[in-house]
């Protein structure tokens, strides 16, 4: 088979390989979180705090809804990406098949669910009033578009799997572009506020979602499925679901762990829920590269687990460690130099821009525990470790519900435990995911040049 559009990794010097894939991957996350943060810069510069704060306010609740479907298509990746790397095209193009089957039915009913639970959350997370009817509305037009998110994501997931990084950034540009020029007419001239902030969010997700498909049947050819390739197998959809619920557990456990924070940062009014929601959205985009590197590195040690080459999974490991504790010497700096320039981007108020600089500069201190995080994630993900994404998932809700209670009602702390709650949370996280990786090292035997057979090859690798 003639493999356009992807990328085999199993061969050739794994620094060039990862940086080669996981470049135009940035570049495409980087516009994914522009396009998640158009709608809080718009709504803030031209709505106000209270409806800023409310789009803050519902993150945390609509990144559960979101995740409890995109476990699954991480889940079908992983698959994926052993199966390219054994070269088993047949499983691929079946894996792509029941795990798109199974992407079409999770969303519709996590939607519609989500939908009616909306108001019952918000208002358990101690949303205030005054900015719980906005909160609701963008919440609850957001659901909408969790089908065209899942899709989309599934389509990326596949790619990348694959070894394609490269083309989910082009129709993301587009759609990114689109939502903020959809934000602006819905949201200055015709004054539609944040529902009109929603519904360009949804539009473009559509949009999205239908060009990645488009692209992907017309340039790769993987996605062309013919009669035999579209066979539903329930011990393939039992292979994507043991891989993909812990997946799914693992982001929803941290949206709830987030949730729990979020209650408690409502508690202390819009103007700390408006410092929050603006260092949020900035450090989603600072993350990137952790992202990224993360994401890169378990397409690669996927491959090269298929291929069985355990000596280059070790080798990307270190290699992408390296990486990241270059970027995090030089992203603390920065954000310690200019933090209030970036949360004047969202917002002009003053007491906002205080508060949310002095906070940044607290969690900036612990990125390097957030990237061994993303680094060893990658790299557990890529072997299909699910345990450790529930693990992971654990220990994010226990921090997050404990920690923060804790340190804020120390007097001297008071608010500002909201944002050291989330360094000592990422340091205990990242400390829990390296000892998951020595462990899962030592069990599997990925020394150089020595390879020990595990039970989950098997699952993973099973052909009916």
């Amino acid at each position: 088979m003639k493999k356009n559009k992807t990328l085999d990794m199993t061969n050739g010097s794994p620094t060039k390989l990862l940086l080669t894939f996981a470049l135009p991957m940035l570049l495409g996350n980087l516009f994914q979180q522009v396009y998640n943060l158009v709608d809080s810069i718009i709504v803030g510069q031209f709505v106000g705090k209270d409806a800023f704060a409310s789009i803050g306010a519902t993150s945390s609740v609509t990144f559960l809804f979101f995740a409890l479907c995109n476990g699954i298509a991480s889940g079908g990746g992983i698959i994926v990406s052993h199966a390219f790397g054994g070269g088993d095209d047949r499983r691929i193009k079946s894996c792509l098949f029941n795990t798109a089957a199974v992407m079409l039915i999770l969303p519709t009913i996590v939607g519609c669910t989500a939908f009616f639970l909306a108001e019952w959350i918000l208002t358990l997370l101690k949303t205030p009033a005054t900015v719980l009817p906005d909160a609701l509305l963008y919440t609850r037009t957001m659901c909408i578009g969790i089908v065209f998110v899942s899709i989309y994501n599934l389509v990326c997931s596949v790619q990348r799997a694959l070894g394609d990084s490269k083309s989910p950034l082009y129709f993301l540009i587009f759609s990114c572009i689109l939502n903020a020029l959809l934000d602006l007419l819905f949201v200055v001239p015709l004054q539609m506020g944040v529902f009109g902030a929603g519904l360009a969010t949804i539009i473009s997700q559509f949009v999205s979602a239908a060009v990645s498909l488009i692209y992907a049947f017309k340039t790769n050819p993987y996605f062309r499925l013919s009669r035999q390739d579209m066979k539903f197998e329930g011990r393939l959809i039992l292979d994507i679901m043991k891989l993909g619920i812990p997946l799914s557990l693992q982001f929803s456990l941290i949206a709830i762990s987030c949730m729990a924070l979020q209650s408690v940062v409502n508690t202390f009014g819009e103007t700390a829920m408006a410092a929050f929601n603006a260092t949020g959205r900035i450090e989603q985009m600072l993350h990137q590269p952790y992202q990224t590197l993360s994401a890169a590195l378990s397409t690669f040690c996927g491959q090269n687990y298929g291929a069985r080459k355990n000596d280059r999974v070790i080798s990307g490991y270190r290699k992408c460690m390296l990486i990241m504790a270059l970027f995090t010497a030089m992203m603390v700096p920065v954000i310690q130099l200019f933090a209030e320039p970036m949360i004047r981007i969202f917002i002009e108020d003053a007491e906002v821009i205080s508060m949310g600089a002095a906070a940044m500069r607290i969690t900036s201190i612990f990125y390097i525990a957030l990237g061994v995080i993303y680094i060893v994630r990658g790299v557990l993900n890529g072997l299909g470790d699910a345990s450790f994404a529930l693990l992971n998932g654990i220990v994010e809700v226990i921090g997050r519900f404990v920690v923060p209670v804790l340190l804020i009602t120390v007097p001297a702390i008071g608010v500002w435990g909201i944002w050291w709650s989330v360094g000592v949370v990422w340091s205990l996280s990242g400390l829990t995911a390296w000892l998951r990786y020595l462990v899962y090292k030592r069990r599997l035997g990925i020394r150089k040049g020595e390879h020990k057979e595990h039970p989950l090859r098997k699952v993973l690798m099973a052909v009916d």
